[in-house]
């Protein structure tokens, strides 16, 4: 078992500002004995296109990381920031770093499916390709606390994502988000729960919420869902955080009585044809 913390923030155009109020959390969280601690997409910064691309680093190089490093050292916790923009050769990313206790760096995700849609809000049109490159791989990583399978915001709209980080090992699946208050109302909830039961996996999900400095409208409502897509906790639309015990055993006790991996004609016909 391990204890997770779950950050909701309304960030905005102020890395330093973000900053401070993230560290807020991380310091109240580690008060209460949280070993890691999940953040939501665009964390530190929540702006545009242009702010994204002037703030973006190299990976592992920049103030904003070494930053990030410290926090996570100095508190002694795992760090899982949701997004930062992450400069390429041919462009930026919008990545999730995951940092050990010590700082160090232990995994990253670039989103791999770009928010290209329409929605019925004031902002209207969403094009996230004119400002990120999509990313190219699936993360699993192996963790203290589990194998955690790395996702962010839209791919929660993508269920073959979540059963092929369940096929490569996933035991917890992370989804930091910043869901419009649209698309959340309606949809947030239900991808979530149904992402759980299908994957038989714990789902961790951290959200941006509120109105923003841009005027963008997210829809809050973090929260963390078993293996069984029951709510063990959920944040409404306040800032604030959130504890966990995250109990693998459950996920065991879950998946051996429901074999469902074993037991689906689609994964294994996959396995055929790939061997």
């Amino acid at each position: 078992m391990s204890l997770v913390g779950v950050v909701q923030m309304t960030s905005g155009p102020s890395v330093e500002e973000n900053l401070t109020t993230l560290e807020t959390h991380v310091a109240q969280l580690a008060q209460q004995g949280v070993q890691w601690i999940v953040t939501p997409e665009n964390v530190l910064l929540l702006s545009d296109a242009t702010a994204y691309h002037e703030h973006a680093e190299w990976l592992g190089k920049g103030p904003v990381q070494e930053q990030l490093a410290t926090l996570a050292q100095r508190y002694g916790v795992w760090l899982l920031i949701g997004s930062f923009p992450i400069r390429r050769e041919q462009g930026v990313t919008t990545t999730s770093l995951l940092l050990d206790s010590t700082g160090q760096c232990q995994a990253t995700y670039d989103k791999l499916h770009m928010f290209d849609v329409d929605v019925a809000d004031a902002h209207h049109r969403y094009r996230e390709s004119d400002t990120f490159l999509p990313g190219e791989r699936i993360v699993v990583k192996d963790t203290p606390f589990g194998q955690l399978g790395l996702s962010i915001c839209y791919d929660l709209r993508f269920p073959q994502l979540f059963s092929e980080l369940r096929r490569q090992g996933a035991q917890i699946i992370i989804v930091p988000a910043a869901f419009t208050a649209v698309t959340g109302r309606a949809h947030w909830e239900a991808l979530l729960r149904a992402r759980a039961i299908e994957t038989q996996c714990w789902v961790i999900a951290a959200g941006q919420t509120g109105t923003h400095p841009c005027g963008r409208q997210t829809w809050g409502h973090s929260m963390v869902v078993d293996p069984w897509g029951h709510i063990v906790s959920h944040l409404e639309q306040n800032t604030g955080s959130l504890v966990v015990d995250i109990d693998t055993q459950r996920l065991s006790d879950i998946r051996q009585a429901m074999p469902i991996i074993e037991q689906s004609r689609f994964c294994n016909q996959l396995q055929s044809i790939k061997s």
